[in-house]
């Protein structure tokens, strides 16, 4: 018995009977079977494979890269925060662009197949559309009622049987060709529908890529502004930086000379007695705190050897300990300043005032007023002429 036979999905040889099978309905399951090998069950070539498993692989990869780019969200802030989603967002935008080519070339390879099928279809249907036309001729030529005449010319019972036997001939090879015409017209029809379903796919993913390329470009737009941004924002701080290190240094020396030049400490208890329990110079909050700060973005660092205290503008500054004045005008880049010497050879600076009342050769006792503040005041200490931690000296 003649069977027809085709590979399943799932790998398996599957087939089946023909002699029984009406023509239509076998046409139909030659349909389907010929419409889920265009489809992708078993393509002609190994090209559409290889595309389908890219494709695959691009649309993990737009996986990863999104979890990726919603946890960098989360977890960086400021300017290099979205500088850094830019740059995933770009991949990411990349890989969108490379899944709606792969897809638009998968859905051409299928368009080109098809098209192939319904060429193919269309000849088939021009050469039975010829082989159907001559047979109406050769109708016609016979007469209305050719098949009768056909058997009424048979003149004995020893034409009988070849005379059956011809009309049988020409009536089964019209209605096979009539047969053959409707299944391949329905054939025709179906891989039509397919032939323009592909080309919307087609179109379709064209008009995705172009969007995902100019959403791209924005994407890369937009990382270039940034950068800039940083670029600028980096060489600010560079300069700032490096003003503030000359301010410090210039300090420093200052602090080295009014040191060199008070060789002799100070009569009374060393200001060390009461390291821990002084009395703070002002009431006030602490905005930045002893040591070199860090900067985590450009990775500069920028000394602070004291204390910048957040102030009430108008608020008395008062000596921490009693000591000697050694210095009280404006300092460049500190504004008005003023330098005190304890017993125990140590300095203590009080810098940013907005108005001084002390100068230098005064006495203090402790507690006695050295200026009125302004918004921020800087508060130093120095041991042996070394910066320590003002906190560790107060209560």
């Amino acid at each position: 018995m003649p069977s027809c036979s085709f590979n399943s999905p799932h790998g398996r040889r599957r087939s089946f009977a023909l002699r029984k099978w009406p023509s239509r309905k076998l046409c139909i399951c030659l349909l389907v079977v010929q419409s889920w090998v265009v489809s992708g069950g078993t393509p002609s070539t190994a090209q559409v494979p290889d595309r389908e498993a890219e494709l695959e692989a691009i649309r993990d990869q737009i996986m990863v890269l999104q979890s990726r780019l919603n946890r960098v969200s989360q977890e960086e802030q400021g300017l290099r925060g979205e500088v850094n989603q830019t740059v995933v967002a770009i991949e990411l935008q990349e890989k969108r662009v490379a899944e709606a080519r792969t897809a638009r070339l998968l859905a051409a390879d299928s368009l080109e197949e098809v098209g192939k099928e319904v060429a193919t279809l269309e000849a088939s249907l021009d050469e039975i559309r010829a082989k159907l036309k001559q047979s109406l001729a050769d109708l016609y030529r016979t007469g209305q009622q050719g098949y009768l005449r056909l058997f009424l010319s048979i003149r004995s019972t020893e034409d009988l049987l070849p005379g059956i036997r011809q009309m049988r001939f020409f009536v089964r090879r019209d209605s096979e060709l009539l047969n053959s015409y409707l299944d391949t017209h329905t054939q025709l029809t179906f891989q039509q529908e397919q032939l323009a379903q592909h080309r919307e796919d087609v179109e379709s993913w064209l008009g995705r890529e172009s969007s995902r390329l100019d959403e791209l470009g924005r994407l890369q737009q937009r990382q270039r502004t940034l950068l800039a941004r940083l670029e600028r924002e980096r060489q600010t701080l560079t300069v700032q930086t490096a003003e503030l290190s000359d301010k410090e240094r210039k300090l420093s020396n200052f602090l080295d000379f009014l040191y060199g030049r008070t060789p002799a400490p100070l009569g009374g208890t060393p200001v060390q007695t009461f390291k821990g329990v002084l009395d703070w110079p002002i009431k006030a909050r602490i905005e930045r705190g002893f040591g070199p700060r860090l900067d985590p973005v450009y990775g500069t660092r920028v000394p602070h050897n004291g204390l910048d205290l957040a102030t009430r503008p108008g608020a008395e500054v008062r000596a921490v300990f009693p000591g000697k004045v050694l210095f009280a005008a404006p300092f460049q880049g500190y504004g008005l300043t003023a330098v005190v010497h304890h017993p125990g050879r140590v300095f203590s600076l009080y810098a940013g005032l907005g108005e001084l009342q002390v100068a230098a050769e005064d006495v203090l006792s402790l507690g006695q007023v050295i200026g009125i503040a302004t918004d921020t005041l800087y508060f130093e200490i120095r041991e042996e002429n070394r910066p320590v931690d003002p906190a560790q000296w107060l209560r």
